[in-house]
């Protein structure tokens, strides 16, 4: 790949700022509910029942993961694709769709529910109060499957706003208060874990609704009413790429919650409460990973389907660039600064202080590649990303059984980081391979750079001057922001800001302005 930069018109960047924005928003919001999550657990059930609940969300999280056949990832590659060139398919393509993962989360759940009491012999004490919450759970697993697919399919057929509104603030806004109330009202365990997934009904309903408008204005705007019969290529393409998504996906879950899972088993329920705390607050940084994802996968779609391979490097390398500008200074503040954070759920949680610490450091270094996942798997080579997880999957299974024994949450915190980066070089690697889009060191490096000049290095002043103490945490938060925009103001040309200054002041860009690489191009992500 090679020759002139590729020019980006103002309308895309126009779009992918207003797009990446409402993402942005919604994902700081699912963020931040996620964490009042896990301080609602923390404040009202300690150690030990937050530690059940966590294992119940990750044996849920997994199985559905399974559970939604892939479907998920297949809406989001074949909507746009359709929207754009054949809307009579749609309808049908989406009926097939939803049908088989009613299907497959109705038997996932039905086997989570008979085999949720093997669970009663692994673990501690309390792995019986684990087995009777994933045995309640269980009966979600059909309805949260849909719900996943749906949302998909609105992101795929243009519907940021519906996702963001359903999947990003309704569901992670209703989870805590719910189980709070719940807690508070001396619930068991299991009742707690069904009030975090009593709430996916009523999403369901409003992805449908939404569904349900979308199809229609698409066929509407293409004069066609289509047939609840899918055309059979089409079908076979899904099926195809969902197939071995869905193996990844079940990788992929594994990766992120199995390690709740065997802390608990090999360390106990009150470990794995700890470091279930610590590792979602991983979560924070992935803010702005969750919201360039849940744009940019579909513009990948798109621009890969139709070979624009200039215009794919360009959004990838400033996805790249803005992940880690506004990333790596979550993870490191997070790592310098973690038994104060930790401090929030509880004494018994500053023991996950160094776990949490050697999270971010692997996140960071994750975050260095952007969103390459992305685009491998929307340029259909979701079989080579199921492939990248069976590997880590092993690395992080046998990294697990050795580490913790050895080293207890701080080895599943280690296990974790080398799989995530592993991970993500493999895909950094088939990328180039494939379809020739490269990582530009030079500007991810530059990125970094301003990230620990800003923020890591006055945090670590703080620390070592003040104590790991909250006024040393907001001191260092006040300058550390100063620094940076003002570091961002000075340079706002190479760092190509001038989309985001116009639309927040509600302006649009000028028209004349089609660099390469906008950074409303990147911002313009599930």
């Amino acid at each position: 790949m090679s020759g002139a930069p590729t020019q980006l018109t103002t309308a895309d960047t126009r779009t992918l700022a207003r797009e990446g924005t409402a993402s942005l928003l919604g994902s700081a919001i699912s963020a931040t509910m996620g964490f009042a999550l896990i301080v609602v657990l923390a404040r009202t059930l300690g150690d030990v029942g937050a530690g059940v609940v966590l294992q119940t969300i990750a044996v849920f999280t997994i199985v559905l993961s399974l559970a939604r056949a892939g479907m998920d990832s297949a809406a989001v590659w074949i909507m746009p694709r359709l929207a754009a060139h054949n809307p009579a398919a749609i309808r049908g393509t989406l009926a097939s769709m939803l049908l088989i993962t009613a299907i497959s989360g109705t038997a996932c759940g039905a086997l989570t529910v008979a085999l949720a009491p093997q669970l009663a012999q692994l673990g501690d004490s309390e792995a019986s109060a684990v087995a009777d919450a994933v045995a309640l759970v269980g009966w979600f697993l059909p309805v949260g499957a849909l719900v996943l697919v749906a949302l998909a399919a609105t992101r795929g057929l243009g519907g940021i706003i519906p996702y963001v509104s359903v999947g990003s603030i309704g569901l992670p806004v209703i989870r805590p208060v719910a189980v709070w109330l719940v807690a508070i009202a001396g619930g068991s365990y299991a009742s707690v874990a069904l009030a975090w997934a009593a709430p996916l009904p009523i999403a369901l309903v409003a992805a449908a609704v939404v569904l349900r408008v979308q199809v229609a204005r698409h066929e509407r705007a293409a004069g066609v009413r289509g047939a609840w019969r899918v055309d059979p290529a089409v079908r076979r393409s899904v099926v195809a790429y969902a197939l071995p998504r869905t193996l990844s996906a079940g990788m992929e879950q594994s990766l992120i919650w199995l390690d709740v899972l065997i802390v608990g088993i090999l360390a106990g329920s009150a470990a794995a409460g700890i470091y279930g705390g610590a590792s979602r607050f991983i979560a924070a940084g992935l803010i702005i990973d969750t919201a360039l994802r849940v744009v940019v996968a579909t513009r990948f779609s798109s621009l890969l389907f139709h070979e624009k391979f200039g215009e794919v490097q360009a959004l990838y390398r400033i996805a790249a660039r803005w992940l880690v500008l506004l990333s790596a200074p979550i993870y490191l503040v997070l790592a310098v600064f973690a038994p104060v954070v930790l401090g929030l759920l509880g004494p018994e949680f500053v023991h996950g202080s160094t776990a949490l610490a050697i999270l971010c450091i692997g996140a960071v270094l994750t975050c260095t590649t952007g969103n390459i996942q992305s685009v491998l798997l929307m340029s259909g080579r979701s079989g080579w990303a199921a492939f990248n997880k069976a590997v880590v999957l092993a690395l992080n299974v046998g990294g697990n059984l050795v580490l913790i024994p050895l080293l207890g949450i701080n080895g599943a915190a280690i296990t974790w980081a080398f799989s995530m980066l592993v991970d993500a070089l493999l895909a950094v690697v088939e990328v180039r391979r494939f379809i020739g889009i490269r990582m530009e060191f030079g500007t991810i490096a530059y990125a970094l750079l301003i990230a620990v000049t800003t923020f890591g290095l006055p945090a670590l002043a703080f620390r070592l001057a003040l104590g790991a103490s909250p006024l040393a945490l907001a001191l260092s938060l006040a300058v550390s922001a100063v620094l940076f925009v003002g570091w961002c103001a000075l340079d706002r040309d190479r760092l190509q800001l001038r989309d985001f200054a116009l639309l927040a002041r509600r302006q649009a860009p000028t028209g004349g302005d089609t660099r390469t690489g906008g950074l409303s191009e990147a911002v313009g992500r599930g």
